[in-house]
């Protein structure tokens, strides 16, 4: 393969992880708004939302991921699924559903992060192996 069709690939494989990710950040929001955590019950008007909170919702998802690992819990809701799989499931709903709220580019950031990190000195084996490379 040359290298024209290696970044055509790259170009259509970025691409559809953006599609992808816009789609799940619209569901994601649609869903929520849906449900009535967008807008007053009672009025229908739009609220604002406290983006704090919001995001500590999604600390408290991953902590919930942490308790299933550390147990080794099954999800109580979803019992053929193991709790980690569920809960990391809830924290990226929340994230997609936040991004979608407050109009944020969930998949060009994601897609910038993974070239950014691709070249980063720090993420590469030879400097991760040094006596002071990063390890986790």
């Amino acid at each position: 393969m040359d290298l024209i069709e290696q970044l055509n690939d790259q170009v259509k494989d970025e691409r559809s992880i953006q599609e992808g990710i816009d789609t799940l950040v619209d569901v994601c929001f649609n869903d929520a708004y849906e449900a009535g955590w967008w807008h007053d019950l009672k009025t229908g008007d739009r609220l604002q939302r406290n983006k704090g909170e919001m995001l500590m919702l999604m600390v408290s998802e991953l902590a919930e991921a942490m308790e299933a690992v550390r147990k080794n819990l099954m999800d109580d809701k979803l019992p053929d699924r193991p709790g980690v799989e569920v809960e990391l499931a809830d924290c990226v709903i929340r994230i997609a559903d936040y991004c979608g709220g407050f109009d944020l580019d969930l998949s060009g950031a994601i897609l910038d992060k993974l070239e950014y990190n691709r070249n980063r000195a720090d993420h590469k084996i030879e400097n991760r192996r040094l006596e002071k490379g990063k390890s986790f």
